[in-house]
């Protein structure tokens, strides 16, 4: 009997072991060629260890589409400005024109949750402070919004599919921007520790930011990294190039400034995702800010139901390119 029991165990752990994998990236995807085999590392550099289940080592491994794809916005047209990436990654960019900068930060990060299974982790915050947990919406809740508030209400069941996390997500598109982004993040106070995963962000109406999605170092420690986007209108997620070299790499240095082709972040905040998750683990940041954030409410010159492509052109440190860019998050459009 003991035996039996024995080979019936051993059995079924070589099936366990022998078992595919959850597929980390859960959209629709066709690309199986990973960023780490696309983009080689500058000579002398290696790409920084990563863990295994990290959020580091779930972005080295992101599809890439071919060599050559072009960047399209959600209506599928070609974006203008064709110099700016050097690898397009194989995400859904949405019917909408929802998947902008932060948004685009947000989607990988909540996709990275619920692939790992921390689902009861992915909670974003409106910018006016309001939460908007995954958890209430797959429980069957739905958001209405009651003044400036938004109030959750049960109608029916979820069911906690990917195609209803999908929706989920676009609500979080609609309401959340930089502005709320960046409340829910870490400072990095030496960018000499950049990981994979990190963000530039400055947050505001309007806002921007990019995330790091590759490390590499030296012998010597020193690191470079490689950064992704999305942008407005609404458009595929691509492999930013430095404009100083033309090459995919940034060096970790610091600088008053850090000059992307779409976008010069001055100063350059190098922000990080918090060890603990959710809504509650920025809830401290969100208190010492509540003042803040009402008064940039108050004072937006964004109207409720404003269109979120309708934006006039306009130039400036923040906006080298000239492009318009939309209010974030304030309102429902």
């Amino acid at each position: 009997m003991a035996y039996n029991s024995l080979v019936w165990f051993c059995l079924l752990f070589t099936w366990l072991a022998a078992a595919p994998a959850a597929n980390p990236y859960s959209w629709p995807h066709t690309s199986l060629r990973p960023l780490s085999e696309t983009i080689p590392t500058p000579a002398g550099f290696r790409r920084v260890p990563a863990d295994q289940g990290s959020f580091a080592l779930w972005l080295r491994n992101l599809p890439v589409r071919p060599d050559g794809t072009p960047v399209r916005l959600f209506d599928g047209s070609q974006k203008g400005n064709q110099a700016a990436h050097e690898a397009v990654l194989d995400v859904d960019v949405g019917a909408r024109d929802h998947q902008q900068c932060a948004d685009a930060v947000m989607r990988l990060r909540a996709e990275y949750l619920f692939a790992a299974g921390r689902e009861f982790e992915i909670c974003f915050r409106a910018t006016n402070g309001a939460a908007l947990p995954w958890s209430a919406w797959k429980s069957g809740q739905r958001p209405h919004l009651s003044g400036k508030r938004i109030e959750w209400r049960r109608q029916g069941h979820g069911d906690g599919s990917w195609p209803d996390f999908r929706k989920y997500l676009d609500f979080v598109f609609v309401y959340a921007g930089t502005w709320s982004l960046q409340r829910q993040l870490a400072p990095v106070e030496d960018i000499a520790q950049i990981q994979a995963g990190d963000v530039f962000i400055q947050g505001g109406f309007p806002g921007h930011a990019v995330v790091v999605v590759e490390v590499a170092q030296d012998d010597q420690g020193q690191r470079v990294f490689m950064l992704a986007q999305s942008y407005m209108p609404a458009q595929d997620i691509h492999v930013l190039k430095n404009p100083g070299s033309n090459s995919p790499w940034y060096p970790a240095r610091s600088g008053k400034l850090l000059v992307t082709p779409e976008w010069v972040f001055e100063p350059p905040r190098l922000m990080r995702f918090r060890d603990s998750e959710g809504c509650a683990a920025a809830s401290a940041a969100r208190q010492k800010n509540l003042k803040g954030i009402a008064s940039v409410l108050s004072g937006s010159t964004r109207a409720q139901g404003a269109s979120r492509e309708a934006a006039r052109p306009r130039g400036g440190r923040g906006d080298p390119a000239g492009f318009a860019r939309r209010g974030e998050g304030l309102t429902p459009p």
